[in-house]
C-alpha cells in the first residue's frame, strides 16, 4: 500500500457533491427519504408538518385577512396580529427544545412582508416575497434541470448513495428531469395567476389574492411531494 505523499492534499469535495448533501439532508429532515421504508401518506403528511405544520404556513395569513376584514383601514394592526401568530408557533417551538427552523422561517417571511406593508402603505404589498420566492425556487428548478443538474437528482443521489451516478442513467436523469420541470411549474404557475391579479389591484385584491395564495399552497405542493416520492422510490426499486 503506497503512502500519501507530504505534499498532496486530500481532494476538495465537487461542487455537485455539496449541492447534493445540501438537498439530501433536507430532504430528509422533511422526511422524503426514499431509502427509508414508509408509505407515500407518511412521508408526505410528515413533509408538510402534519397538522402543526399546516396551521403554522397558513395562519399568520388568515390572521392577516381576517384584521384586514374587521379593520380594512388599519394595516398596523393586521401586521401585527400576523407578525405574533408567526411568532407563537417559534416561541412554541423553542419553549419544547424542538428544531424552530420552519417556525422561525414563517417568522421571518411573515415579518418582512409585514415590513414592505408598512413601508409601501398598501396591504397588497404582503404578497411580494412571496413573488421573489416563486421567482427564485420556479428558476432554480428550471435551471438545474435545463442543465442536467436537477435539483431532485442531487438531492435523491445523495440519499440513495448513489451520488451523481444517477447522470449516467439515462432513466433516472429522464425522471429527475421532469420532476424538477414539475417543481418549476408549481412556482411559476403560482406566480403566473398571482402575480397579474396584484397588478390589477382593486378593492378586494388582497381578500382574493390571499384566497388564491391559500388554494394554491398546499393542496398542490402535497400531490406534488407524493409524485416525487414515488418516481424517486420507483427508480431505486431495483435495487438490491
Amino acid at each position: 500500500m503506497t503512502e500519501r505523499p507530504e505534499n498532496e492534499t486530500p481532494s476538495e469535495p465537487s461542487a455537485s457533491s455539496v449541492l447534493g448533501q445540501a438537498f439530501g439532508e433536507a430532504a430528509r429532515r422533511a422526511g422524503l427519504d426514499p431509502a427509508q421504508s414508509t408509505s407515500t401518506g407518511a412521508a408526505v403528511w410528515k413533509a408538510i408538518g402534519g397538522v402543526r405544520g399546516i396551521v403554522e404556513s397558513v395562519l399568520p395569513l388568515v390572521v392577516f385577512l381576517v384584521s384586514l376584514t374587521i379593520w380594512p383601514d388599519n394595516n398596523l394592526i393586521a401586521v401585527i396580529a400576523s407578525v405574533a401568530a408567526a411568532a407563537v408557533f417559534t416561541i412554541a417551538r423553542l419553549a419544547q427544545k424542538q428544531a424552530p427552523s420552519a417556525a422561525l422561517g414563517g417568522l421571518v417571511a411573515v415579518g418582512v412582508a409585514g415590513a414592505l406593508v408598512l413601508f409601501t402603505g398598501r396591504a397588497e404589498d404582503n404578497f411580494i416575497p412571496g413573488f421573489i420566492t416563486n421567482v427564485v425556487y420556479g428558476s432554480a428548478f428550471l435551471v438545474s434541470a435545463i442543465a442536467g443538474w436537477s435539483i431532485i437528482g442531487l438531492a435523491v443521489g445523495f440519499l440513495m448513495d448513489d451520488g451523481i451516478g444517477w447522470r449516467k442513467d439515462r432513466r433516472k436523469r429522464r425522471v429527475f428531469f421532469w420532476l424538477s420541470i414539475m417543481w418549476a411549474a408549481l412556482f411559476f404557475v403560482r406566480l403566473a395567476v398571482q402575480f397579474p391579479m396584484w397588478l390589477a389591484g382593486g378593492d378586494d385584491v388582497v381578500q382574493v389574492l390571499g384566497t388564491v395564495k391559500l388554494v394554491m399552497g398546499i393542496p398542490l405542493f402535497a400531490p406534488l411531494v407524493a409524485v416525487t416520492w414515488l418516481a424517486a422510490r420507483a427508480v431505486y426499486s431495483d435495487r438490491k
